[in-house]
């Protein structure tokens, strides 16, 4: 005995197999930003006030320009997964939310890839 229905069976339709690695990525790119940003938000708070040489001085410290990396990554990675769902969810013309999806994946690369440099340039001396 089957529990699909009789228009399931003759449709041919069913779990597709997909969205589940989705699924479990934006959950545990979600679980990785409680503590980085737990961590952003202390950093923030702690350097209220101070100069720009304190800050960059702070961020050119290896431990916390890895974290802030750590930070950016899994930031903009659970953004672009989000953002891929409401397109995926909201948009109905098909060619219009590939559009979207290709857009907004470009886009949150480029803001990543851009967020990153900027920490390695502090890093590295080279900003400021």
């Amino acid at each position: 005995m089957s529990i699909r229905t009789p228009l399931a069976t003759a449709r041919g339709l069913g779990s597709a197999k997909t969205g589940t690695d989705h699924f479990w990525s934006q959950r545990v790119s979600a679980v990785a930003l409680v503590p980085l940003s737990l961590w952003f938000i202390g950093s923030i708070i702690a350097h209220v006030g101070a100069d720009y040489a304190t800050v960059t001085a702070w961020l050119s410290s290896p431990f916390q320009a890895v974290l802030m990396i750590v930070f950016l990554a899994a930031l903009y990675y659970h953004s672009q997964l989000g953002l891929r769902v409401v397109a995926e969810d909201y948009i109905h013309v098909e060619w219009v939310k590939m559009a979207t999806i290709v857009g907004l994946q470009f886009i949150n690369i480029l803001l990543a890839v851009a967020a990153i440099i900027s920490v390695l340039m502090i890093v590295l001396g080279a900003a400021g």
